[in-house]
Parts: structure tokens; sequence; C-alpha cells
């Protein structure tokens, strides 16, 4: 690991590179990026629980939902904002970053919250299993990343255990149908987030988390506006739940605000293939949240899937990067 410029200028000549023994701080950075992308991904898992009951409530339209979610997550950065430092976007930035929240926010949530309202649980985890395997193509054709054996063997391997967990945690009776709509809209879904994670790395590492993401939620905002303008009206907020209304506050803090902080914090310390392989965590902690309420058990075909998801996520993790 090379030590910054300003000590290279103050010794002309010398090779300045850390002691190995000092490589710590570079995998120390690894780590909090590790757990910025598990503990969003975590959040991320409870989002798909509550946003399926908002869904069955039938009183919140997805446009509707997005917008607030948008609105919370927007008046929440730029508050926090006013207490940074100040951080000037270059102009010619602005509509790259337009151009992340309309593929990375506005159409992977707005893609996700219609399809969950035509589409099972299981089928939405299986085809979230494909983020990876997109990701790795898009890093492949616009960040140079390699795709190497270690790599295409661990996306496979985790993507083996993920469709083995599904597999063994299918319940007789009671399911509902998918709806080509609902897979076709869960494809864009997953298309869409690993685009923007193989795409828009560059633009992401350049600017703080605040900064940028205070930019992101106020365009998508502004896009959705128009969509949801006709819902807000015909919406009687007065008849909404108290369990939906807290479940929104959910969405709305936790599965927006904390993790979409948290995401661009591990996407600066971790590849994209990386990053979005701990989308495989979101079936794990949909199982372990079943055996806690009772309505599943713990067996070793759990335990094998989770055994083969973790080694994927390693394998990955390991693989060589672009120098």
């Amino acid at each position: 690991m090379i030590v910054p410029e300003n000590f290279s200028r103050a010794f002309p000549g010398k090779d300045v590179s850390l002691p190995g023994n000092l490589g710590f701080l570079m995998d120390t950075g690894k780590t909090a990026g590790h757990l910025a992308v598990a503990g969003a991904y975590t959040i991320f898992g409870l989002n798909i629980v509550f946003c399926k009951d908002i869904a069955n409530s039938d009183v919140l339209s997805p446009y509707v939902l997005f917008t607030l979610r948008a609105a919370g997550a927007t008046a929440l950065f730029w508050l926090i904002s006013l207490f940074m430092p100040s951080e000037k976007v270059e102009r010619g930035d602005f509509w790259k970053i337009a151009a992340a929240s309309s593929i990375g926010l506005f159409l992977t949530q707005i893609s996700f919250l219609i399809a969950i309202t035509m589409a099972t649980s299981i089928d939405t985890a299986i085809m979230g299993t494909l983020g990876p395997i997109f990701t790795m193509f898009f890093a492949f054709l616009f960040l140079g990343e390699p795709i190497t054996g270690k790599k295409a063997g661990g996306v496979a391997l985790s993507f083996a255990g993920v469709l083995y967990l599904i597999y063994n945690s299918v319940h007789s009776g009671g399911a509902d149908h998918s709806t080509p709509l609902g897979i076709v809209l869960l494809l864009v879904n997953s298309l869409s987030f690993s685009l923007y994670l193989g795409l828009f790395r560059p633009l992401i590492s350049k600017y703080n988390v605040v900064t940028f993401m205070k930019w992101m939620f106020l365009f998508s905002l502004l896009l959705s506006l128009p969509l949801s303008f006709r819902g807000f009206l015909e919406t009687d907020f007065a008849a909404v739940p108290a369990r939906v209304g807290w479940e929104v506050g959910y969405l709305v803090f936790f599965a927006t605000f904390v993790a979409y902080f948290l995401i661009p914090f591990g996407q600066k310390r971790l590849r994209p293939t990386l990053v979005s392989m701990y989308s495989y965590l979101q079936p794990i902690l949909a199982t372990a949240v079943s055996i806690w309420i009772g309505l599943d058990t713990l067996t070793w075909q759990k335990l094998l899937a989770t055994i083969l998801i973790v080694g994927g996520v390693i394998l990955v993790s390991r693989s060589r990067a672009r120098s």
C-alpha cells in the first residue's frame, strides 16, 4: 500500500511504501465496507416483509409509497448536510447523478414495489439472486473487473445455495401465483440495480455519501411527483392502519435513509460484484425470521444452503481485482 503523494514529495527518490505490518489499515476499510453492506441488506430483508404487508393492505399505491420514501430520505439527507462541511458538486456531474438516481433509485424501487403486488415472496427471492450475476457482467463491461474462475465459481456457489434454500423452504397450500408482468418487473428491478452498481461506482466514489445521496433522492423525488400526484389526492390517509403507518416509517427511515447511506459507504470499499453478493442475505434473514416466530424449523438443508452462500461470498472476496 502506498502512502499519499505529499509524503512521496517529502522524500524524493525514496521508496515510501507503508510496511507490510501496516496493511491492516486497508483491511480495516474493507471490514467496514462489509459491515455496512451486510447491514443494508439485512434491512432490505425486512423491507420485503413490510412492503408485502403494505401491498396486501391496499391503502397506498406503489407510487405514493415511493414518493413518501423519497421525500423522507431527501429531507433527512439534506438536514444532515447542513451540519457537515460543504462539498461542491461539479456542474457536469449533475446529469450523471440524475441518471444514477433514475436507474438506481426510481426504476429499481418502483419496479419492486409494483412487482411485489404481483409476485409471491419465493419468486421475488429467486429473481433477487440474479443480481450478482448481472453485476459481475456490468462491472466487467464498465469497470474492467475481470471475470475470474473464483468469481464465477463464487457466484454460482452462492446462487446454488440460495436456490437450495428456497426449494427447501416451500410450504404446501395457500400460495399465490406470480403473474408474468410481476416476473418481468422483478427482472427489471434486478437489472437496474446491478447496472447502477456497475456503471456509477466512479461517480459514487467521487463524493461523500451525504452529498451524493441528498441529490440522488431529490432527483428521484422530483421524478416521482407527476406519477404520484393523483394517488396522493385519492388516498385516505386517516384510514391507514397504525400497523401500516409504522411499517411505512420503517421503510422511510431504515430501508431508505439508513440503508442507502450504508450502500454507498460499502461501494467505496468493495467491488460491485461483492456488494451485490450480499443480496443473498435477504432469503437467509427471511428463513431466520420464520424460525424465530415459529413458522419454520432449522434443518440440515438450511444449514447446507447457508454454507454454500457464505462460501460463495468468500470466493468472490478473494478473487483477483482490476489493478
